[in-house]
């Protein structure tokens, strides 16, 4: 068997993080995760989790291994995202797997927060007498699973909250009477932009003035995915209360989509992860104010789409 090194783990690793993507919108609340077989530097299989409830990335990963390679098992290692796990639930503990196979190392990029993980499937992986290498592109590996991450670690879901505002900081137009009046922000490839960003949304919110004014459909019409669960927010809500309900009935996802006074009530309660606003390029003059954005954030992205600014705000 070739002798791994750092260099050679990571590069693995970075192809089990491109194929974990496969399954952006199709897999929450489970964690997107990929894994990759290696055998004499060479591939010989790889797979992703495709969907809820389906195989784990290990699991077709392994099955994915043709049978004239099948011999090469026992010398391999696998390349796994995220902590192999170790318990049953819809579908069997992945570390039972990879000990029934034979493969003697497995090289992980991050730990399952996961209560019924949480260490359990390295664990029974170095048991059985296994190498287990952890934490290779483990800032990589956190990232495209922050959602789910943060789901676990806290008593709430992940929030992005988001909004569209003119070059001069206003939501929306009024009329005459100071009444609420549309504007569209977006343009069409900014609005599959956002699509994507809600399919990887179990719930979407918006306020009442929202559902009244604009009467968003809030799902998945440019992309594809599961239309995210529908929370509408007629009247005045706790937005602690409210998340900690979400969280409670399994969601750990929610973008919230409302308007100012909504928004405003998020922010102020310090309920967010994620803040994304996309700029267009023209002016209003007046109407309805974009929220202020909180102190001490960081700048993650900043992109130009056909003169839109979008731009993503972390904690």
């Amino acid at each position: 068997m070739q002798e791994p090194t750092l260099c050679m783990d990571e590069l693995y690793m970075k192809r089990a993080l491109q194929l974990a993507h496969g399954g952006e919108g199709r897999v929450a609340p489970n964690p997107m995760v990929g894994a990759v077989v290696v055998a004499d530097g060479r591939i010989i299989g790889e797979g992703f989790h495709r969907t809820y409830g389906g195989p784990h990335a290990e699991v077709n990963a392994i099955a994915s291994v043709r049978e004239a390679d099948r011999h090469l098992l026992g010398e391999s290692t696998i390349y796994v995202t995220l902590e192999p796990c170790s318990h049953y639930g819809k579908t069997p503990p992945c570390s039972k797997l990879i000990i029934d196979t034979g493969i003697p190392r497995v090289v992980v990029g991050a730990p399952d927060p996961n209560p019924l993980v949480a260490g359990r499937g390295i664990r029974m992986l170095r048991e059985a007498g296994i190498e287990v290498v952890e934490n290779v592109l483990l800032d990589e590996c956190l990232e495209i699973n922050r959602r789910f991450m943060k789901a676990q670690l806290e008593p709430r879901p992940w929030i992005q909250l988001k909004w569209a505002q003119s070059a001069d900081g206003f939501m929306a137009a009024t009329n005459e009477k100071g009444e609420p009046q549309p504007v569209k922000f977006s343009n069409p490839l900014s609005s599959v932009w956002m699509h994507r960003q809600r399919a990887m949304s179990e719930a979407i919110m918006a306020g009442a003035n929202t559902l009244r004014i604009d009467n968003p459909k809030l799902n998945l019409r440019f992309w594809p995915g599961k239309d995210p669960v529908r929370v509408d927010c007629s009247g005045w809500i706790d937005p602690l209360a409210t998340v900690t309900s979400l969280r409670q009935q399994g969601i750990t996802s929610l973008m919230v989509e409302g308007g100012p006074t909504l928004l405003r009530s998020f922010i102020e309660a310090g309920l967010y992860d994620e803040i994304r606003v996309e700029t267009a390029p023209f002016t209003l003059g007046s109407g309805l104010k974009a929220p202020a954005l909180p102190d001490a954030l960081t700048l993650a992205s900043s992109e130009s789409c056909r003169g839109n600014r979008i731009e993503f705000f972390r904690r």
